[in-house]
């Protein structure tokens, strides 16, 4: 069922990849732009990971050993990379907080995510939270997909969702374009290229297979499960295409006030 899944989303993993937004992507200005809406869900992710930890490792007391061993040492190794990584000064630090820095070296805004925070920080409801953020449309809709996902708490649809609907789909020209800028300009990029770079070595490498394993256990032979994952997957790929398109228009857009 695993194959079949992969298949019914491949139309919208191609969407994403081969998206005109990353070639759009062509001035500091730009990157800019893409790295202050995207920041929101380089953030969010980590409520899915936290998500999964809670409902697949022990986490009360007295222990009791997990019910899934291989989910439960992929979520910790999961949370171990993500919330505690080595920045590229060997710094011990999260993925969100590795891209803040890289935000705040080319001096982008920071101030919107930073007010989400500080409501939640005060005991706001999330959704509460997004509904008064002052947030683009496209960014307010793609964080209440996955808050409602988590509120559901279906194991295996977040499962799904985190693992076909996040990093994994930056493709490696992006990552050629942000170094040429890096090379042609006077800013450094050097830490959104260590994020991306380091992001895509982890979900590449064991993260990736392991989470399809888990997936399959989590679904098992309950169709009804396979369903829900191959329907909870789509989704969340309709709301990243929502994302890079409300992005993408916003440098469209930019271009014909200038023109």
């Amino acid at each position: 069922m695993i194959d079949t899944l992969k298949t019914e989303i491949l139309i919208y993993r191609d969407q994403l990849l081969k998206h005109p937004l990353y070639e759009n992507i062509d001035s500091v200005l730009n990157l800019k732009k893409f790295m202050e809406s995207h920041v929101y869900a380089v953030w969010d992710f980590m409520s899915l990971v936290k998500k999964l930890q809670l409902d697949l490792t022990t986490t009360s007391l007295p222990w009791q050993p997990p019910a899934n061993n291989s989910a439960a040492r992929l979520i910790n190794e999961i949370v171990w990379g993500e919330e505690t990584d080595l920045d590229k000064h060997g710094n011990s630090v999260s993925h969100f907080e590795m891209y803040l820095n890289a935000m705040r070296q080319i001096d982008a805004n920071t101030h919107g995510i930073e007010d989400l925070l500080s409501q939640l920080q005060q005991g706001i409801d999330i959704f509460e939270a997004i509904n008064h953020a002052g947030l683009q449309p496209f960014v307010a809709n793609f964080l209440r997909f996955t808050f409602e996902i988590i509120k559901e708490g279906k194991t295996h649809k977040i499962a799904a969702v985190f693992t076909f609907g996040r990093e994994d789909l930056i493709p490696d020209m992006f990552i050629s374009m942000i170094k040429k800028m890096n090379r042609d300009n006077d800013h450094s990029f050097d830490q959104i290229l260590y994020y991306f770079e380091r992001h895509i070595e982890i979900d590449g490498d064991a993260h990736g297979p392991m989470a399809l394993e888990m997936i399959q256990n989590l679904c098992g032979t309950d169709p009804v499960k396979w369903n829900e994952a191959i329907s909870a997957s789509k989704t969340a790929l309709e709301k990243r295409i929502a994302l890079w398109e409300g992005i993408n228009h916003q440098f469209i857009q930019k271009e014909k006030i200038v023109a």
